[in-house]
């Protein structure tokens, strides 16, 4: 099954029911929700379908909390894409990479203090520092040419956390090895624990190199990963923790093993077979996504900046006019994410371009046209 579908077009992408195509009005083209419009690997597909037509009772690994297999294929995965060995005894399963950093947190830090993280920031993890009453520390990403650097933070006395997401949504920045030792040499001079978030790690493209953080501090830092974003598998919720600072190992060790809960059997299926045997699809996808990352690029008018993303399949634009999703919305029929989920102004937009060459065309096309 090749990628695309033969092209994927509007008329079959509106037959996807999860919620990216479903909460738009009639007419939208969505290019908002951080979901691609690819089938999983076949391989997912298939050891789903074994897992069902063998088992799915208990599985043998019900009280291991790693869960063996995963962590493994986490390991395997790790050292060998990535040259960072990891070790598979700290490594733990969480349903959702959002539930491993809201454990973290809870476990690790108070009401009122900081965390340091780069702004513009992933919204659900913004909204969960809001919650939990965490204080953002912000890190501005500035856009440099074309990249992005970053200044040293401000009111850095109470943070107890560096949140690094890597590569970055939404910018799409994938950080240099300069840049990680600028952000090591910072939690070591104010002794933070470093949550980082690699879950695009697998969607860099050529030129670009992800390095984990846990290669740089490993008894500091708490890796955060799982097969959703690069194998389109949001719902599948099999997320793995690597827990290389001991204090979380025993903070989390002070609670009852099933309080937080772990991935569930298919979870873990679909993400190690996704890890150990959709590499050909993901080179696909990755030619796919390139190509569509070049052709906003080409297409979007000089008054818009965007800097073409280092990795993920996620386009941050600069539109310059106010509360532009709005207008996109009801001019264009397409929707993106406002800015100001992300914390920026709302003259930005985030556009999410994991989707087919016919459909991107359109939404460019629509797009342009109201901008004309």
């Amino acid at each position: 099954m090749r990628v695309e579908l033969g092209g994927l077009s509007l008329e079959e992408a509106r037959r996807r029911d999860g919620l990216k195509w479903t909460l738009i009005g009639p007419g939208v083209i969505p290019a908002w929700v951080a979901d691609m419009d690819f089938p999983p690997p076949d391989a997912v597909r298939e050891a789903v379908l074994r897992r069902i037509d063998t088992d799915l009772g208990y599985p043998s690994w019900l009280d291991d909390f790693s869960v063996g297999p995963l962590a493994e294929a986490f390991a395997e995965r790790m050292e060998g894409r990535y040259g960072f060995r990891a070790d598979p005894g700290l490594v733990r399963s969480f349903t959702d990479l959002n539930q491993a950093l809201q454990i973290v947190l809870h476990l690790m830090t108070e009401p009122g203090d900081g965390v340091v993280v780069h702004t513009p920031a992933y919204n659900a993890f913004l909204d969960t520092l809001r919650t939990m009453d965490r204080v953002p520390v912000p890190l501005p990403l500035i856009a440099n040419g074309e990249s992005w650097e970053f200044a040293e933070p401000e009111g850095t006395e109470n943070a107890k956390v560096l949140l690094l997401v890597n590569p970055h949504n939404p910018t799409g920045h994938c950080f240099t090895r300069d840049e990680l030792e600028r952000l090591a040499e910072l939690a070591e001079r104010h002794d933070l624990i470093v949550i980082s978030d690699e879950v695009h790690a697998d969607l860099a493209f050529d030129g670009n190199v992800h390095i984990p953080f846990g290669t740089l501090l490993p008894e500091r830092t708490v890796t955060l990963t799982s097969a959703s974003k690069a194998f389109n598998m949001g719902g599948v919720h099999c997320a793995v923790a690597h827990l290389g600072h001991a204090g979380v190992r025993a903070a989390l060790a002070a609670y009852p093993a099933h309080l937080f809960g772990a991935a569930g059997v298919l979870g873990v299926e679909a993400t190690v077979a996704a890890w150990r045997h959709g590499g050909d699809w993901l080179a696909e996808v990755l030619a796919v996504l390139d190509r569509n990352r070049k052709m906003i690029a080409a297409r979007m008018p000089p008054e818009v900046t965007y800097l073409i993303p280092e990795a993920t399949y996620l386009g941050w634009l600069d539109f310059g006019i106010p509360d532009v999703t709005t207008f996109l919305e009801r001019e264009a029929k397409v929707r993106l994410n406002p800015g100001p989920l992300f914390g920026a102004p709302d003259t930005f937009a985030r556009l999410n371009f994991g989707t087919s060459g016919p459909i991107l065309d359109e939404i460019l096309t629509r797009i342009r046209g109201v901008l004309d």
